[in-house]
């Protein structure tokens, strides 16, 4: 077979069922899986986790909008109410 005259193509064809072949279907994905390169920018989304708001922040906001409309509102059945500060 004289690879210089294959499209790229029948290369990728062929690399396929080589892989398949000597790695089974799920050897075969594992072993592209290792080059893929995701997406993303893992330092610009990390740094926007750090100025996220905590859980405790967010509830009293929520509370402090629900009493402002004069609803506080009763937990929901079976479920506890806690103090937020």
């Amino acid at each position: 077979m004289n690879t210089e005259t294959l499209t790229p193509n029948e290369v990728r064809r062929i690399g396929m069922s080589a892989l398949r072949q000597a790695l089974g279907p799920v050897g075969m994905i594992r072993f592209l899986q290792q080059f893929e390169t995701g997406h993303g920018d893992y330092t610009r989304d990390h740094e926007a986790e750090e100025d996220r708001e905590t859980v405790q922040s967010l509830a009293r906001k929520v509370l402090r909008w629900r009493r402002a409309r004069g609803h506080a509102g009763r937990p929901a059945e079976g479920t506890r109410r806690r103090k937020v500060e």
